[in-house]
């Protein structure tokens, strides 16, 4: 009996023996990052072992329990920035690890830190912050080799330059697999030269990894924290982690990256931590969660596990958002009360355009960078992210398209389009163009993909400028996707497939339009209550000679 309870209390033992750390956040008055004497402390800071979460003192002193494998991370405040490394990544965390990352990883994670510091102090510095500001809004740079990283070099990063956005931040799947490219691609993007946040993804796991615990050391060493969360003007910004490695023993014997698989999931973990935090946070305050795989998507493909629990944590509070990468596609989902969140009103959930569309894949332009149209045929780009308070809106923005370049306007003639073999018989995007015959009017259809658009998007067009018609939102494949695939199969990857798109709008082209030349407007408002325009020309000629009543013989 004795032995048991010796046993049982030598079991209690850890918690109680775990080591302490101190330290204060400071105003960093000369930014030398270092706690110099007449330096004075921040009160009111929130700090965090990546589960309890406590506010300095008024000296700005905070205590905290760390075991051997401890990030401290703060939250930044508002009207204060973090120091910044040559790459704009934000230094606001210190790993505790004295025997580093596990043996037998193929990419560096974390070395050795030694012993725990007397003091780990965290340097803060003052800089106003406007409640009205931008951010920008990567998802799924994903370069799978060095040249597709000159791709992400050359095709989106010189039109942000000098950008006036408060920071960057990137949805997970930051590179491909090859974690050796990290430093290269934290160089380019901090050439944008704005603060860059990063959440992580499944292609930034460490395969060799024996479970989800070690499987982001190579992130942790440049990102610091898996999850985390930092103040921007009137809004909280949340980053969590929605990937759980199952750990290299799973792995496919036949798959070369010994990879071995995950699932989307919420750890306890980490959703106890975001309880804590949020305790501290005003219930007005915009709450923007960051995840890289979806929350759910309107088809049912994507979900992730516990979001129920988030659902919860985020209850009653009436100014949230919510974004994700992953999918290659673009999505707006709206989740009520059906799917676990109990309001107020519902949780818009908006999976994002990808900087890397159809994963790099595609024809060559004229700069011999592909042409990567996602799956759902959104070209690919990235969205810019505009707050006024707590109100926000996104747009799209196409990599190296004019910004106003937000749809893509088709007429649905040809009976067999969705098929490859007819595609000899035409030249790329004779199929889809403003050309047809007056007796093809009366089955053709004119297609809208509002890059951008959800269920709650309104589409309508007009010829020559007569009435507006409304036009239904359709779940389908963008046929021009579907041709590019097609003919362009040797240059497209090999997973890579047209995928049903849930911002299609259709409606019949009007019988009565004659035999002309005809200007057709498209007016849509987007999800946001943003107004966009596009038009085109449809030429309308004649039909064939010896035909009757529109058929041919």
């Amino acid at each position: 009996m004795r032995i048991l309870v010796f046993a049982m209390l030598m079991g209690a033992l850890p918690p109680l023996l775990a080591a302490t750390a101190t330290g204060r956040v400071f105003i960093d008055t000369n930014q030398n990052g270092v706690l110099d004497g007449n330096e004075n402390g921040l009160p009111g800071v929130r700090v965090s072992n990546g589960l309890q979460v406590v506010v300095t003192d008024k000296n700005g002193r905070y205590r905290l329990n760390v075991d051997d494998e401890t990030i401290l991370f703060i939250t930044k405040p508002k009207n204060y920035a973090t120091p910044l490394n040559t790459h704009k990544l934000p230094q606001f965390y210190h790993i505790h690890q004295p025997k580093g990352s596990p043996a037998g990883l193929r990419y560096r994670g974390i070395d050795p830190t030694g012993p725990l510091p007397d003091e780990i102090n965290f340097p803060l510095f003052p800089r106003p912050e406007d409640d009205d500001f931008e951010a920008i809004l990567f998802a799924d740079t994903q370069p799978q080799t060095n040249r597709e990283l000159d791709f992400i070099r050359d095709d989106v990063i010189p039109e942000l330059i000098g950008s006036g956005a408060a920071f960057g931040m990137t949805m997970g799947d930051i590179l491909y697999d090859d974690l050796s490219m990290f430093p290269r691609y934290n160089a380019i993007i901090s050439k944008i030269g704005i603060p860059w946040y990063n959440v992580p993804g499944n292609h930034e796991m460490n395969f060799e990894a024996e479970n989800d615990k070690y499987s982001l050391e190579t992130f942790k060493r440049y990102f610091g924290p898996t999850y985390y969360s930092f103040e921007y003007g009137k809004a909280l910004f949340v980053v969590l982690d929605n990937i759980e490695y199952h750990g290299k023993d799973k792995a496919d014997p036949n798959d070369i990256r010994n990879n071995g698989g995950y699932e989307t999931s919420l750890t306890s973990r980490q959703l106890t931590w975001l309880k804590n935090e949020l305790a501290y946070v005003d219930t007005d305050t915009l709450v923007f969660v960051a995840t890289h795989a979806p929350l759910g998507m309107e088809n049912g493909t994507y979900g992730t596990k516990h979001r129920e629990k988030l659902f919860k944590l985020l209850a009653g509070r009436p100014n949230l958002y919510s974004v994700a990468g992953h999918t290659h596609t673009t999505d707006h989902v709206y989740f009520g009360k059906e799917e676990g969140f109990s309001g107020p009103g519902k949780l818009h959930h908006h999976v994002l355009a990808t900087v890397s569309g159809a994963w790099w894949s595609g024809p060559f332009d004229e700069r011999g960078i592909a042409i990567s149209d996602q799956r759902d045929g959104t070209p690919n780009g990235y969205h810019i992210l505009s707050i006024n308070s707590t109100d926000l809106t996104l747009r799209f923005k196409g990599a190296g398209m004019p910004a106003d370049y937000q749809m893509r306007i088709m007429f649905d003639v040809a009976h067999h389009q969705l098929r490859a073999d007819p595609l000899r018989d035409y030249q790329h995007g004779e199929l889809l163009d403003g050309k047809m015959s007056a007796d093809e009017v009366a089955a053709a259809a004119i297609l809208v993909n509002l890059f951008d658009g959800g269920p709650n998007s309104k589409v309508s067009y007009s010829v020559n400028g007569s009435e507006f018609m409304t036009m239904e939102r359709v779940l389908r494949r963008d046929p021009y996707i579907v041709e590019q695939y097609n003919r362009y199969a040797d240059v497209k990857k090999g997973w890579v497939q047209a995928t049903q798109s849930t911002h299609i709008f259709s409606a019949d082209l009007d019988d009565s339009i004659g035999p002309g030349t005809h200007t057709v407007t498209v007016r849509a408002i987007d999800e946001f209550g943003q107004v966009h325009h596009g038009h085109t020309v449809l030429e309308v000629v004649a039909g064939m000679a010896g035909s009757e009543d529109g058929i041919h013989y």
